[in-house]
């Protein structure tokens, strides 16, 4: 499975601060899992790229985060910076801190999600009830194929699931489809183990292929808020069980076109999530 888009992530950074939101949002992508263990950065010319900043302040900033033990750099043909963190195991003492330190923003939070993600289901759903015909889905097709000097699309491939789009280019139907599907088996599938890291790439890719860069930076950061949290409640198989349903509930309505049925199926979906995270920080 390609690795998710990064572009709402890795948006420049202001050259005041640059290092320190270089830092900021490498570790986003690290402990969101956009990029998970084991695999690898993309390059640094990629990455100073699209941070806007020098290769010098992306090699400071990768060196700060090896030294903390996130992500390890290696040299040869194959080498590259790879992630070398796993989230903390959940226990008792870890969700007792986080909730010291974070629970007075948890309500604040939540509703923060529960507005961004339920906004985002709706905007994609509407996306997907566009005829094929119509005026959004023929600029979308010209984003991804525009016309040759002939007026014939040109012949580079279509997109698929393997390659998804980026933000700034929304897909054809058929490609959010096979992507939105694959997002959904990868969480159905996934260990206990890799389940919330799977999770967050799920929520995220409604937002990223709502085609809106701002909505995706938004959910990304709603995501990051409660993401300590998230990790530090235990993964319980029966929620895991019901939350497959719930998840697609959710790409049922959007595939459908349902504007409504999306808000609402991932209304009760976060409220679900957002009893758990009450429960277990009280």
């Amino acid at each position: 499975m390609r690795s998710p888009d990064l572009t709402a992530v890795l948006r420049p950074v202001r050259e005041g601060n640059a290092f320190e939101e270089t830092v900021e949002r490498l570790l986003t992508v690290v402990k969101l899992g956009l990029v998970g263990p084991g695999e690898r950065l993309p390059a640094e010319r990629e990455l100073a790229g699209q941070l806007g900043i020098s290769r010098l302040t992306l090699r400071e900033a990768i060196g700060e985060l090896q030294q903390a033990g996130f992500v390890e750099s290696r040299r040869g043909r194959f080498g590259g910076t790879f992630i070398t963190y796993t989230p903390p195991a959940p226990g008792k003492g870890e969700l007792r801190r986080i909730a010291l330190e974070d629970g007075a923003r948890l309500a604040d939070a939540l509703t923060f999600r529960l507005v961004v993600e339920t906004g985002a289901a709706e905007v994609l759903a509407r996306l997907c009830a566009q005829p094929a015909d119509s005026p959004e889905a023929k600029a979308q097709a010209n984003a991804k194929n525009p016309p040759d000097a002939t007026g014939q699309g040109s012949s580079e491939d279509p997109p698929d699931a393997e390659n998804p789009p980026d933000a700034e280019n929304p897909p054809d139907i058929e490609s959010l489809r096979a992507t939105l599907l694959t997002r959904l088996a990868g969480v159905n599938d996934a260990s206990p183990q890799d389940y919330r890291r799977l999770d967050t790439l799920f929520h995220l890719s409604i937002a990223e292929l709502s085609g809106s860069s701002l909505l995706a930076a938004a959910a990304t950061d709603a995501r990051m808020r409660l993401n300590d949290l998230l990790n530090a409640i235990p993964v319980l198989r029966r929620n895991i069980a019901h939350t497959a349903g719930q998840h697609a509930a959710i790409v049922d309505a959007i595939l459908a076109g349902d504007a409504e049925l999306a808000r609402r199926a991932v209304a009760e979906h976060l409220e679900g999530t957002a009893a758990l995270l009450r429960g277990f920080l009280t």
